[in-house]
C-alpha cells in the first residue's frame, strides 16, 4: 500500500513540474508584433511605441518584425497563418486591412483571418512638399500643378496607400493631373522627396513630423476634419479650398482567426491599459496621433466598416495596380 501511495504521490509530482514547466515555457515565449513597414515608417513608429510597455503587461518579450512589402500585406499575412495562440501579433494598418483587398490578390481575407484586438491610434496625413516647391499654401500649390501638367510627382508607399489614395483624390478634385510614385516603403519615399527626385506627398504625421520640424519638409495640410494640436498653423484640406478629403491613417493589434477568446480578452486588457498609461498618450501625441479608445467589439465594426468605405473610394478612384 505504502509503495502504491508513494508511487501516486511520485507520479502526481511529475505531472505538476510537467505542467509548471509547460506554463512557464508559454508565458516567456517572445512575442512578435508584425510590422508591414520598413523600419521609420508610421506603423513601425507605433509599434515601438506600445511594445516596451506591452511586454510589462503580458510579462513576455513583445520583438518588433518588421515585413515591409506588399502594401503592408507581407506582415498580415505571416500573422494570418501563424498558430492562434496569442505570441504572433499584426501592427495591422488601414492600407493591410481596408485598402489593399481591394487591389491585390491576397492569400489571406482580413475580415475572416484576423481578430481585431484593439485600436492604438489614428493620425492624419499630411500634404507636404520639399524645399524645392515655391508654393507656400495649397491655393498656390494647385496653381503650379494646374499650370504644369503632368510635371508634379507624388510618392507613396506603394499602390494603395493612403498617400496614394489621397493623391488620387486631391489631383481629382482640383482637376489636376499628378503623377504617381511608388514606393516599398515610407522611409524610401521619404528620402527621394527630400532629395528632389519627387515633390509632394500625403504621408502620415509620424513619418514627416521630425522632418518638418528640421525645415527638411514644408506643410500645406493635413487630411483629418480638424487641425492637428502637432501643427496647428496648419489648416485642413477644406480650410485650404479642397473640401471632400478626409484620410486618416488608422493602426490596430490583430491576432490570427481562432485565437482563444481568454487569449484575446488578456491582450485587449493588457494593450488598453498600454494605451491609456500617460507616458503613450505623450508619446502619441508627439508624433500627431491619438489614442484608440474602442473595445474590441467596436473596432470590429470600424474595421469592417473602413473596408467598405476603401473599397467605395477605390471604385470611383478607378485606382488599379499598375
Amino acid at each position: 500500500m505504502k509503495t502504491r501511495i508513494a508511487g501516486a504521490l511520485a507520479g502526481l509530482a511529475t505531472v505538476a513540474a510537467a505542467m509548471t514547466t509547460s506554463a512557464w515555457a508559454q508565458d516567456t515565449r517572445p512575442v512578435r508584433l508584425m510590422v508591414g513597414a520598413a523600419p521609420g515608417g508610421g506603423t513601425d513608429v507605433m509599434a515601438r511605441i506600445v511594445s516596451d510597455k506591452l511586454a510589462a503587461q503580458l510579462k513576455q518579450p513583445v520583438v518588433v518584425d518588421n515585413r515591409p512589402g506588399a502594401s503592408n500585406t507581407i506582415a498580415a499575412d505571416i500573422t494570418a497563418k501563424a498558430a492562434p495562440d496569442g505570441n504572433t501579433l499584426l501592427m495591422g494598418v488601414v492600407t493591410s486591412q481596408a485598402i489593399a483587398p481591394h487591389l491585390l490578390k491576397l492569400q489571406f481575407d482580413p475580415l475572416k483571418d484576423l481578430a481585431p484586438v484593439a485600436l492604438v491610434s489614428s493620425v492624419p496625413n499630411v500634404l507636404v512638399v520639399n524645399n524645392q516647391v515655391t508654393a507656400r499654401d495649397v491655393k498656390a500649390l494647385v496653381a503650379q500643378i494646374q499650370a504644369s501638367p503632368d510635371k508634379f510627382r507624388f510618392s507613396s508607399s506603394g499602390v494603395g496607400s493612403t498617400q496614394h489614395l489621397a493623391g488620387a483624390a486631391f489631383a481629382r478634385q482640383i482637376q489636376g493631373k499628378l503623377l504617381h510614385v511608388p514606393y516599398k516603403s515610407s522611409s524610401s519615399a521619404l528620402v527621394d522627396l527630400m532629395g528632389g527626385q519627387v515633390d509632394m506627398s500625403f504621408e502620415t504625421m509620424p513619418s514627416v513630423i521630425n522632418h518638418i520640424k528640421a525645415g527638411k519638409l514644408r506643410a500645406l495640410a493635413v487630411t483629418a476634419d480638424k487641425r492637428s494640436a502637432l501643427l496647428p498653423d496648419v489648416p485642413t484640406l477644406a480650410e485650404a479650398g479642397v473640401p471632400g478629403i478626409q484620410m486618416n491613417a488608422w493602426y490596430g493589434v490583430y491576432a490570427p482567426a481562432g485565437t482563444p477568446p481568454a487569449t484575446l480578452q488578456k491582450l485587449g486588457t493588457a494593450l488598453s491599459t498600454v494605451i491609456r498609461d500617460p507616458d503613450t498618450v505623450r508619446k502619441l501625441a508627439d508624433v500627431g496621433a491619438v489614442p484608440g479608445t474602442l473595445t474590441a467589439a467596436q473596432f470590429d465594426a470600424f474595421s469592417r466598416a473602413e473596408y467598405a468605405r476603401y473599397g467605395k473610394l477605390i471604385a470611383e478612384l478607378g485606382v488599379k495596380l499598375d
